[in-house]
C-alpha cells in the first residue's frame, strides 16, 4: 500500500471507525489467513480520513477539529454482511456495509473538512478490507471466504490512528458521537452496544 511520504518529525495519521471485538477478531484472523501481510499492522476498520502527513504543531487544532466533528453526530448502527471488491480498478476484497453507509459517509464529511479538507480520488465507499494486494487466487478465496459473514455493532464513536515507524497503525484517541437526537435513545433505536444481539458468522 502506498503511503504519503513525510519528512522531520512529521506524522502520519488517518481516523476510522474502529470494528469492536469479537469480529475485528475474526476480520484480522480472515486478512491473515488468505495472506494479506497487513493483517498484523492495520486493525479492522470503516476509513474515514485516509493516512495523511500532519505537522506536530497541528495536532491541537487536528483534534479540536475532530471533536467538534463527532459533536455533530449521534450513534448509528453498522451491519456488515457478505463480501464485495473493487476489482479490476483495485485488487481489494472487502466486508461491504448493507445499514450504517449513510451514517458513515455523514462522518466522513465532517471528518474531512476544515484543517483536514482534502481531495479523494474515488467516491467515498465505506467498507472493511479484508485482502489488499495479493495474488488473484488469494482475492478469490477472499471473497468467497467471507461472504457468509455477518456482524452488527453500534458505532458510539471513532479513533484517530498514528503511523508507527515499525509500520503499524495504532488507536490514539477516541471522539465519541455526542450529537442529541430529540425524544430517540439512538442505542435502544440502533441495538445493543455491546453487540450482545448480533448475529456472528466467522470467515471459512
Amino acid at each position: 500500500m502506498r503511503l504519503p511520504e513525510r519528512t522531520g518529525d512529521q506524522l502520519r495519521i488517518g481516523v476510522a471507525v474502529t470494528v469492536p471485538e469479537p469480529w475485528s477478531g475474526a476480520l484480522r484472523a480472515a486478512r491473515a489467513r488468505y495472506g494479506d501481510p497487513l493483517a498484523d499492522f492495520i486493525p479492522p476498520h470503516i476509513t474515514l480520513l485516509g493516512p495523511t502527513v500532519v505537522e506536530p504543531g497541528d495536532v491541537d487544532e487536528i483534534e479540536a477539529h475532530l471533536a467538534r466533528a463527532a459533536a455533530e453526530h449521534v450513534p448509528f448502527r453498522v451491519r456488515l454482511q457478505g463480501s464485495g471488491t473493487f476489482r479490476p480498478v483495485s485488487p481489494v476484497v472487502f466486508v461491504p456495509l448493507v445499514e450504517g453507509a449513510q451514517g458513515c459517509a455523514a462522518l466522513e464529511r465532517s471528518v474531512r473538512s476544515g484543517v483536514l479538507h482534502q481531495e479523494v480520488r474515488f467516491a467515498y465507499h465505506p467498507h472493511v478490507t479484508v485482502a489488499h494486494e495479493v495474488p488473484d487466487a488469494q482475492l478469490d478465496a477472499a471473497e468467497a471466504g467471507v461472504a457468509g459473514f455477518v456482524a452488527e455493532f453500534v458505532v458510539t464513536a471513532f479513533h484517530s490512528y498514528l503511523h508507527g515507524d515499525d509500520g503499524v497503525w495504532r488507536p490514539v484517541q477516541d471522539f465519541a458521537l455526542d450529537g442529541q437526537r430529540d425524544g430517540v435513545d439512538p442505542t435502544a433505536a440502533a441495538g445493543r452496544a455491546d453487540g450482545a444481539d448480533a448475529e456472528v458468522v466467522r470467515p471459512t
